[in-house]
Formats: structure tokens, sequence, C-alpha cells
């Protein structure tokens, strides 16, 4: 069994992704071009964006948008602390001041109630990360942010195509992100990333500091970096955004089936009212965790921990100053959470025997205690 089937979906799109890799290798065009183009438009039009800039990948669209909103060093940027570290290095790498805020125990996302205790005059964003797959709870976060004249950034690495009470994600923020990593709902074959925003000067900005600060050939109007997505993983993502919904249908029956079996045995996740997911992630908890994996693992299904150390405990950060007893939450679910295998490509047979596997742990566990 495959944690991310990426061969089962090549071959189903096999003479589509062939055609389309051929057509831009035939054409020498390589670097941005209209491939890259043609997949800006079908992101924007997805999301219901003015503007929709292609990148190289979802940390570089991360960095992109902090440069784009003017981040200084000391400013101060709030990010929750159960993420990956992206999320928050990119604000260290730019001389800002990561602030790491705790998480909700029914969808692992960002605590609005927590975000107005963790302001200082130096406060100047927020980063709310969409996390396994849903929004954030952008409506807080956004009312929040504009009552206090803060920009907000959704870090929306595994959530392109989800939404929230009508509106899409990447479609809430002053500035959204993405990943096209091959794992990620929809994926490239290497790295790859876009940002999303309804503002034109941020959209001016970050294609200039996307391509070195360059508005022609050689003549730089600010200081950028090298941050172009390839044209063959534009073709790459165009061909599988045709087949996007598609996906996301087997993603959320497999859910649906792994939630139905799986609930009396482990703490399954929880979609939000409103909110529609794209299943980035199954990911159960248990304080029996390493036990289950375990024992998975034994008989080749494999899981994986997402995240198994806070951004508050990472090494990177040692220097900051935070207090562990400050994100309980955040904590808890490190000890506890474990993803199980998830892709459109799962069969009924697969879901059925990660649940009976896990079904059979728990009673030989009763039973040994029994005993």
């Amino acid at each position: 069994m495959q944690f991310c089937d990426l061969t089962a979906q090549y071959r189903l799109y096999r003479a589509e992704i062939d055609a389309a890799v051929s057509e831009i290798v035939s054409s020498g065009r390589f670097i941005d071009g209209p491939a890259v183009t043609r997949l800006e438009d079908e992101l924007a039009q997805r999301v219901g964006a003015r503007h929709a800039v292609a990148c190289a990948n979802g940390t570089d669209a991360l960095t992109i948008s902090l440069l784009a909103l003017k981040t200084r060093p000391g400013d101060e940027v709030i990010v929750p602390d159960f993420t990956f570290i992206a999320t928050a290095e990119c604000v260290s790498l730019l001389g800002a001041v990561p602030v790491f805020v705790d998480v909700k125990e029914d969808d692992f996302t960002l605590d609005p109630a927590l975000l107005e205790s963790l302001m200082t005059e130096r406060t100047k964003g927020i980063i709310a990360v969409s996390l396994f797959g849903q929004c954030a709870d952008m409506e807080s976060i956004m009312g929040i942010a504009r009552r206090h004249g803060l920009w907000v950034i959704e870090d929306a690495a595994q959530s392109f195509g989800a939404v929230r009470n009508g509106t899409p994600s990447c479609g809430w923020a002053d500035i959204s992100t993405t990943s096209f990593f091959p794992t990620k709902p929809l994926g490239c074959y290497g790295d790859g990333g876009a940002l999303f925003t309804g503002n034109d000067e941020y959209a001016r900005l970050m294609r200039l500091l996307g391509h070195h600060g360059a508005v022609e050939k050689y003549v730089h109007q600010i200081v950028g970096l090298n941050s172009r997505l390839d044209a063959i993983q534009a073709a790459v993502v165009s061909v599988k955004l045709r087949h996007f919904d598609e996906e996301l249908r087997a993603r959320n029956f497999s859910a649906s089936a792994y939630t139905a079996g799986l609930g009396e045995l482990v703490s399954v996740p929880k979609v939000s009212r409103g909110n529609t997911s794209t299943w980035a992630q199954y990911t159960v908890r248990s304080a029996r965790r390493d036990r289950i994996r375990a024992s998975l693992a034994a008989i080749n299904i494999p899981t994986m921990i997402h995240y198994p150390v806070p951004l508050h405990l990472q090494p990177a950060f040692a220097s900051l100053p935070s207090a562990s007893d400050n994100f309980p939450v955040t904590e808890r679910l490190c000890r506890e959470v474990f993803s199980l295998p998830m892709h459109p490509f799962l069969s009924d047979a697969d879901v059925t025997e990660v649940v009976e596997k896990i079904k059979d742990f728990r009673s030989e566990e009763r039973r040994t205690v029994h005993d």
C-alpha cells in the first residue's frame, strides 16, 4: 500500500502528461512562456482571484509574500505553532520575528481567540495556515486583523481546492500561497508554487520579486530572487487540474469511509462547519500512536507524523522567547497525531484493511489488559 500513489496517477493521465511535456520540450520554452501564463489564468479563475503568480515552490511563495508586504527586520508576524517549519522560517530569514500561537483542538488550525493577546506595537501581520486540507477560520482572522491594521497571508499549501462558506481557499487573505510539491492534492513532478491576490500593487511586486526584480532583461528595479515555475511543471499541473475535482471527490469518499470505520477506535479528523476539505492528509489522534503505527508498519501499511515537534521547540527557534506551557494543544497533538494513507486512488479494500488492522490492534490490546 502506498501512502501517496503518484505512480497510479501517472498511469491514468500518462497520455495527457506525456503530450503536454513533449509540447514544452519541442517548443524550447522551458522558463516562463505560454504554459506558465495559461496555468496562472486557470489558477486565478479557480479561486476567483484577480491575480495568480506562479513561482518555484511554496516556501518561496511565502517569502515573496512577506517581501511584497514590506516585512522588515524586527517586525513580528504571528504564525501557528502546529505547522511545517516553512511557515515560520521565511519570517526569520527576513530578520522578522515569528510569534507562535496555539491551535484549536477540533481542526488543528490557528486559534483566533488567542491572537489579540499576542499583539504588540511591532506586530505587522498574521500567517494563517489552512492545515491538512481545510481552511482556517478566515472570517475571524481577517476581522481581527482589520481591526488592528494588520495584513494576513493564508498559507494554503495543503488546501488549494477547499472552500469555506462559499469562498475558496486562496481567496480570503491579502495574499495567499500554495504549493505544488508532488504529494500535495494538486502537485507537479518537482517543486512549484503560486501566489494569489486581489491587489494590483502586490501582484506587480510579486512578479518583480520572483524574477530578480526585473521588468525587462538585465534591467532590475528592485533586489529580488530567482523563483520561476518551470514550464514543464506548469504543464503537468494544468493536466492534473483537469482531473482535480474528480480526485477531490475520491479523497472525500475515502475520508468518509475512514471516519465511519475508525470513529470508535481513534480520534478522527473533523471538518469545521461551512468547510470542505481536500484531505491533503487524513490525520487521526491516539495516545497509543506509536504502538498503532508499529503494528501497521509490521504489515507494510505506511503512516507518517504531521508534525512530531512544535515550532516553539525546534532547535532553529531556540533563541526566540517562548514558554512551553503556552501551547498545550499543539504539544498534545504532536504526541498523538499520525496520518494514514490518503490519495485519490485508494481502493475500498485499502481503506478496509487499514480500519480492520487498527481494529485488530485495539482488540488485541483489550485482551492483553484483561489477561
